[in-house]
């Protein structure tokens, strides 16, 4: 399952790469001023969109060809060497995922049928083999043969099908004989994830659309909803996986950081149509980029854009996700649906038989009246540019299988194939562009980050640490018609690959009618929303774009808000009397006086002041946000000191920084759960399970005043305290805290999550021990 933590939608737009930025400014700084001013006073998608494609030029098709040199997604036999090189490094050093991530990149870059793609292929199936992966294993080494292994090294690959056929034989008869759920522990079949609920994709029977002036579209409780319900289940219209790792919070990972994680990113762990992660990726025989964990997933992606992004792979990347995501949105949804939508007032699709997502889509607010004018230059001629790049290329690609399934049943390296839908390109055909801008302005305020949670810790740790990182840039239709708010009453989850797909059925998506086009199989990405708290009959459902009342002050949130989604938020957390009461019930800073402990508060704009009368002690911000710092740099030193494998050096520094930061930090304040955290994982490390417990637990406080009782941040803290009560022997303690860590995942993630199975099974064998 993959979690988000507040749903966020507020992460910076994925603009066009920085030579591109720079070519368009450069473009409107030589465009004559009254055609500045033009452009400036245009409001209607249709007129900006005609005005870029006046200016668009044959100067900006040179330049786009020049920039995505820098992209190129060709294939490179000798990059497929290299990277076979680096693979049987890794290998030798025993890191076998890390080999067989090396060589699913070599296989990416290899042409089809060259001796590369089969050394490639053959060393993978060594990879898997020693990760027990055999089934996996086998189709690698039939794979080798059929891309023309050398014959005098078959040898190496009959002895080692042999080895795997005689594992898998074990495991078959395993199986037999204890008929059981297989354990995670178990290689010898694929770790899937059983569905979270079993309901199909729309909104559940208590829940109704409304409208309003003031609202658009919403969503309303008609009935009581308690406390972990699903409301709705969502699959994106489109959506696009994101290159590299970028975390949730924080900046993006730094040069400095282990080559493991600078060499592989989301791109090449994980499936590029079901982004579920793989280690033996399914590649794309015309370009080096995109990669599946399946044929399946291949052909899928094949028939629904790839055909056409195949061949423009580098002008894509130069031109950036959010540009990416507008073109498949306008590519999947075809021709017929963009002149449907265009004379479709947006309530008349609720009175179909048949409901059509892109309408929903189609209709979501794209604010170009707040938008800067620079920022609508730039998306203009940019979908100019890729406007023109297309209607040279051929056949306007807008034939999706939305409307009408491909009859490209296999791919082809040739790129895109007129098909009986094609349509020529005419004068007509602007709409379609004007469709792509429409998208890309939209995506600034309605794009959703897909979260997931990725191992951050060493690869030899004892200690399980994970981070949340956003892997795609997608829109749900109707997870778009949920408000915001910064203290949301539901709970986001989102699953991909095999996970993602709660029932066989294709029915009941958005209003809980069938959806229009969706005969074949769909995207396995989901969204789930669940209540997360209780909802009465008349509250609308309301989701939080980013900027949450337990995470930052109303100023922060009320700036965040405005800037890019262009409101001011009135929820109940940004009321006057809320915040006042907020301020008053609680130390706000979680900061105590250096002098006698007591708490510190902000003295209006001059630093902080004690609380109490009787001391009066003051300290400059300067001073304050020094101290913070310096506990700041030395949790990054002490997390570097732990991925290296030097526990005792991190777990001194801890102790002599939580030793000093006790003169300001209140048990409450964030770094001081940070603290506590990273000292209960360094403890762990080295196999101290009863002195980790005790700092995790002080981690929890934080980690409750700061999220809340029933938060999903506080249930993952719980559920490492159970596991470390649990390898050290506690069986009381961790017992205790079970039934509150399985009712907060619960709540938020369904009764089948990965965690919830995981605690079943050390429950039960707690309560059959002894110890």
């Amino acid at each position: 399952m993959r979690r988000c933590r507040d749903g966020s939608l507020s992460f910076m737009m994925d603009l066009p790469c920085v030579q591109w930025q720079d070519h368009v400014a450069q473009k409107w700084s030589g465009l004559d001023p009254e055609l500045r001013e033009t452009f400036t006073s245009l409001r209607e998608i249709d007129d900006v969109f005609k005005c870029a494609l006046s200016l668009a030029n044959q100067q900006d098709l040179d330049a786009v060809q020049s920039i995505s040199a820098g992209y190129s997604v060709k294939k490179d036999p000798e990059e497929a060497a290299k990277c076979r090189e680096k693979g049987n490094s890794s290998f030798k050093a025993k890191d076998y995922k890390a080999a067989a991530l090396h060589y699913s990149q070599g296989i990416c870059f290899a042409p089809q049928s060259s001796e590369q793609l089969s050394l490639c292929y053959a060393n993978r199936s060594a990879a898997l083999c020693h990760l027990q992966h055999y089934q996996e294993s086998l189709d690698d080494i039939d794979r080798a043969l059929k891309s023309g292994y050398p014959s005098h090294l078959s040898s190496k690959l009959k002895d080692r099908r042999t080895l795997c056929l005689n594992h898998l034989s074990v495991c078959k008869k395993r199986i037999n004989d204890h008929p059981h759920p297989v354990s995670d522990d178990n290689k010898c079949s694929k770790n899937v994830i059983s569905s979270s609920e079993a309901l199909g994709f729309g909104i559940c029977p208590q829940v109704s659309v409304g409208c309003s002036k003031g609202k658009g579209f919403h969503l309303v409780a008609l009935k009581r909803i308690t406390a972990g319900e699903v409301i709705l289940s969502d699959r994106p219209f489109s959506w696009v996986l994101l290159p590299g790792i970028e975390k949730v919070k924080g900046k993006k990972r730094r040069e400095k950081d282990t080559q493991r994680e600078i060499v592989f990113g989301a791109e090449h762990r994980r499936c590029h149509w079901c982004l579920a992660e793989t280690l033996c990726a399914v590649a794309c025989e015309g370009c080096s980029w995109s990669r599946y964990c399946s044929a399946a997933c291949q052909r899928e992606a094949w028939e629904e854009h790839h055909h056409w992004e195949c061949p423009l792979g580098a002008e894509l990347a130069a031109m950036g996700v959010m540009a990416q995501l507008a073109l498949r949105v306008t590519v999947k949804a075809g021709i017929k649906n963009i002149q449907i939508a265009r004379q479709t007032i947006r309530d008349e699709q609720r009175k179909s038989e048949q409901y059509n997502p892109y309408l929903t889509v189609f209709h979501l607010l794209h604010h170009i009246e707040h938008q800067s004018t620079g920022l609508r230059f730039l998306c203009a001629v940019t979908v100019a540019t890729l406007y023109l790049k297309l209607s040279k290329a051929g056949p306007l690609p807008v034939s999706s299988t939305f409307n009408v399934a491909s009859s490209s049943k296999s791919q082809s390296s040739d790129g895109p194939k007129k098909k009986e839908e094609d349509t020529e390109w005419s004068s007509e055909l602007w709409v379609v562009g004007s469709a792509v801008l429409r998208h890309m302005l939209q995506l600034r305020c309605n794009a959703q980050a897909v979260i997931t949670l990725q191992d951050a810790g060493s690869k030899t740790s004892r200690v399980q640490s994970v981070e949340e990182i956003r892997i795609a840039t997608a829109i749900f239709p109707t997870l778009s018609l949920l408000n915001h708010s910064c203290c949301p009453n539901t709970s986001l989850v989102f699953s991909t690959g095999t996970a993602a797909d709660p029932c066989d059925s294709q029915e009941s998506i958005g209003f809980n009618q069938p959806l229009l086009g969706e005969g074949r199989q769909g995207p396995r990405v989901t969204v789930t929303v669940r209540a997360a708290r209780v909802i009465t009959p008349g509250e609308e459902i309301l989701h939080c774009y980013g900027p949450q009342s337990n995470r930052m002050g109303i100023r922060e949130r009320q700036r965040l808000l405005q800037r890019q989604y262009y409101f001011l938020c009135e929820c109940e957390a940004c009321s006057v009397q809320e915040e006042e009461l907020r301020e008053s019930s609680r130390n706000e800073s979680g900061l105590l006086c250096s002098k006698c402990k007591g708490a510190l508060k902000e003295n209006r704009g001059s630093g902080f002041i004690c609380s109490l009368l009787t001391c009066g002690h003051q300290m400059s911000s300067a001073d304050v946000n020094h101290k913070l710092q310096e506990i700041k740099l030395a949790l990054e030193k002490a997390a570097a000191l732990m991925e290296r494998e030097i526990s005792v050096e991190a777990l001194h520094l801890l102790k002599r920084t939580r030793n000093q930061s006790g003169l300001i930090l209140g048990e409450s304040h964030p770094l001081q759960g940070e603290l506590a955290d990273a000292t209960a994982r360094a403890y762990a490390s080295v196999g101290d399970w009863k002195n980790a417990a005790t700092y995790l637990e002080q981690s929890a406080i934080a980690t409750s005043s700061q999220y809340g009782k029933d938060s999903l941040e506080l249930g993952q803290q719980l559920f490492k305290l159970v596991q470390l009560h649990f390898n050290g022997g506690a069986r009381g303690p961790a017992l205790s805290i079970i039934p509150k860590v399985r009712r907060i995942l619960s709540l938020h993630c369904g009764p089948h999550c990965p965690e919830l199975q995981e605690l079943n099974a050390m429950e039960e064998c707690l309560q059959g021990s002894t110890f």
